[in-house]
């Protein structure tokens, strides 16, 4: 007879995982290792951007591995490299702890070790969930792909704009912006 496992909640997560990055995927906690230099900078660079267009305007929050809880029973929260919350869901939504729900704007930043599928299930999790644009940066093809709920997927190089579209609209970007950082 196969063993039982114990789910965990996400109410959960912040006591087991208090010292590592970790995240909650259908009530099994994934850990995750450190990220390299690169990883680092371009999530700094995006979200330095990010912030520079959401704080002045009063459009929201943007920040750096925030946590989201995506489902519930079992439990997932997933924390994106950078996401973006729009003020009107901000105001219903508990200060502290995980956000109830899927960021307007996720974004992932690959790893060389990670593995295609676990981007591709990430990007399917924070769609259904709700996200409006899901934004994957690929350091290796310098690209960034936009994925929206419709399914529509866009692929973004060089000196090509990236768009907030709606969920950020007049905010833009340009691939080399990220890549090559000057």
């Amino acid at each position: 007879m196969g063993e039982l496992k114990t789910l965990m909640t996400a109410e959960q997560v912040p006591q087991v995982a208090a010292t590592r990055r970790a995240e909650l995927v259908r009530g099994e906690l994934i850990e995750m290792s450190p990220v390299g230099r690169p990883h680092g900078r371009i999530v700094l660079r995006l979200g330095s951007l990010l912030l520079a267009y959401v704080s002045p305007r009063n459009l929201g929050e943007a920040g750096t591995e925030v946590g989201f809880v995506l489902a519930r029973n079992p439990d997932t929260v997933r924390a994106p490299d950078v996401s973006f919350v729009s003020a009107a869901r901000l105001a219903s939504a508990p200060a502290d702890g995980f956000f109830p729900g899927a960021p307007d704007l996720a974004v992932e930043v690959l790893s060389p070790e990670e593995p295609a599928s676990e981007i591709q299930e990430k990007t399917r999790a924070y769609l259904a969930a709700g996200s409006r644009l899901v934004w994957i940066v690929d350091p290796q093809t310098e690209t960034v792909i936009a994925y929206r709920p419709s399914g529509n997927a866009r692929v973004h190089s060089g000196a090509d704009e990236v768009s907030g579209e709606d969920v950020l609209p007049g905010f833009s970007f340009r691939p080399t912006d990220l890549f090559h950082l000057d």
